[in-house]
């Protein structure tokens, strides 16, 4: 069963009043006691049917798929070895996030921060200038294809991959916020500032700056009321790009080639056949996506356009894939989570592969061991600066106090200022340090609390080069008398000298209005630095799906 996200539901407060009287003698099926009764204590079982679906996404139902390259290796890479391996399900966007849903952002964004910090507005702002080109006019989109209306149902380009994660992060709270503005909790703030913005993260920790218009009633006597909990079911998961191998079961669409347990197809692009042509009676011969067709040749002759877009083509075009995706073919490529090695596809697990993980836990406070935000620790404090900002953008030349950056976080020590204003490399995710969110810091063999010397599935936080860049994994790797040689600790990767990856090396996926038709096959991929961006690469965001694969508990 699919929500409606718009649509109202009956109030938390009658719910709750139903399941007081209708679960009051429903009882424990392993100690026999009974749920919300005040008189045992108020333990509570909320009434809960399925996660609900947030706008603009589709559930993927999960399984088993080949990922990797099902056609010639033409770059002779290989660097996407086909191997059998599970996803389960999640949701994704139905289309590449657009133009105008980014200005929304940047809107957001700009009334929020900018007064305050001014730097992260600028810092969340697309690259305009990937456009040009030396040999090329494209000045006409540098100006234009941002902010014009006639293309704001076009794909967002000039986004690098830590935009991208914080546009997911941006978008968790607003939907959440809905959600509880919906259900007659939270009362709407038109002008929120950066003290009072609604986080997820901040509200669950118990950190958040603003208040509830009301609370949800409470079966515990001596707290009548009570804030919203994770164990409600209330708030959606957190919207983030997809791993590759999600975003590549995605856009295969076997789903619609399968009877019983069987796929009956394999599928070079997100269609069946080996044509780029739409081979359905009605629009047979058809371009089925946007991509280069030919040398010179990048939306045919006038008359009858084949593709009908020149650059980028609006996020609806074309036909969806057996998901319902659209654009998962050609338009623009797409950033997916993993950090790039040739070798992941033989490394990495066959349950959910992904690399990139560095494991993270909030940071707390050393004087009462609450969850710390980026609002209320001197930790904050030491990244502000003066500076000019930009010229250009409405905002006047005078000095401000900004941060030194907003789109980093720190290896440091949780609460060591000086050891975080040293190092501010990006780390987990590309989480951030803006004012009102969580702080966060990797795990630590450091830290007692951490228990990292008891645990036997990892033993340290960063994972991005397990196997395949680390010193163990490295062909200068050595033993006994040789591992005190020069080469002893040098790695794989060496980057700027005998290589362009490192652990900034993001992959993006899929075919653009600029490649040939190779690329339009979903098991290629190619990489790109996290802090760079083009003009034919964008995203869409994902979630993860919880409870049955399916809905409904089947």
């Amino acid at each position: 069963m699919k929500f409606n996200f718009i649509k109202s539901r009956k109030s938390l407060a009658i719910i709750l009043s139903i399941v007081a009287v209708s679960c009051g003698t429903e009882r424990s099926p392993v100690t026999g006691w009974s749920y919300n009764d005040p008189d045992n204590g108020g333990f509570e079982k909320m009434p809960y049917e399925e996660q609900e679906t947030g706008p603009g996404l589709v559930l993927i139902e999960g399984g088993s798929f080949s990922m990797g390259r099902n056609e010639t290796d033409v770059t002779y890479e290989w660097n996407n070895v086909p191997r059998r391996v599970t996803v389960s399900s999640f949701y994704m966007d139905e289309t590449e996030v657009s133009n105008f849903s980014y200005l929304e952002y940047l809107w957001w964004t700009s009334r929020v921060f900018g007064p305050t910090f001014p730097d992260i507005y600028y810092k969340a702002l697309p690259d305009t200038l990937v456009w040009r080109e030396k040999l090329a006019y494209n000045e006409p989109y540098v100006e234009y294809y941002l902010r014009h209306p006639s293309y704001r149902d076009y794909p967002v380009v000039g986004i690098n991959w830590l935009q991208a994660n914080e546009f997911c992060a941006w978008r968790t709270d607003r939907v959440n916020e809905f959600i509880l503005i919906r259900e007659g909790l939270l009362d709407h703030v038109p002008n929120p500032s950066d003290q009072d913005y609604f986080s997820t993260e901040a509200y669950l920790s118990g950190k958040w700056q603003g208040q509830l218009k009301q609370k949800l009633p409470s079966f515990d006597e001596q707290n009548p009321e009570r804030d919203v909990k994770m164990e409600d079911g209330i708030f959606l998961p957190k919207y983030r790009l997809p791993t590759e191998a999600e975003w590549e079961y995605a856009a295969y669409g076997l789903i619609g080639n399968t009877i019983g347990e069987r796929i009956t197809d394999r599928r070079i692009y997100p269609w069946n056949g080996h044509g780029v042509r739409n081979s359905d009676e009605k629009y047979i011969g058809q371009i089925a996506a946007n991509f280069v067709r030919g040398n010179g040749d990048m939306m045919g002759t006038a008359g009858f356009l084949n593709d009908n877009a020149d650059v980028t083509a609006p996020v609806y075009s074309y036909w969806p894939n057996d998901y319902g995706l659209y654009n998962m073919a050609g338009n623009v490529s797409e950033w997916v989570m993993d950090v790039y090695r040739a070798a992941t596809a033989t490394d990495a697990d066959e349950f959910r592969p992904f690399r990139g993980n560095v494991f993270v836990t909030q940071v707390k406070d050393s004087t009462d061991g609450t969850i710390a935000t980026n609002i209320d620790g001197p930790v904050f404090q030491k990244f502000f600066h003066k500076v000019n900002p930009p010229t250009g953008h409405g905002v006047s030349g005078e000095t401000t106090e900004v941060m030194d950056s907003v789109l980093t976080t720190m290896n440091g020590a949780p609460n060591d200022a000086e050891a975080m204003n040293k190092n501010k490399n990006v780390t987990a995710e590309g989480k951030s340090d803006i004012p009102g969110r969580v702080k966060w810091r990797e795990v630590s063999a450091a830290v007692s609390s951490d228990n990292l010397d008891e645990r036997r599935n990892y033993k340290t936080a960063d994972y991005i080069s397990y196997l395949d860049g680390d010193v163990n994994s490295s062909i200068y790797y050595a033993e006994g008398e040789d591992a005190y040689s020069d080469k002893a600790d040098k790695l794989m990767y060496e980057y700027a000298k005998t290589s362009l990856i490192n652990d900034k090396s993001r992959v993006y996926k899929g075919g653009s209005w600029r490649d040939r038709a190779y690329w339009l096959n979903p098991g290629t991929r190619r990489y790109l630095d996290q802090r760079q961006s083009t003009a034919f690469l964008g995203f869409r965001c994902a979630m993860v799906r919880v409870g049955s694969p399916v809905g409904m508990g089947k």
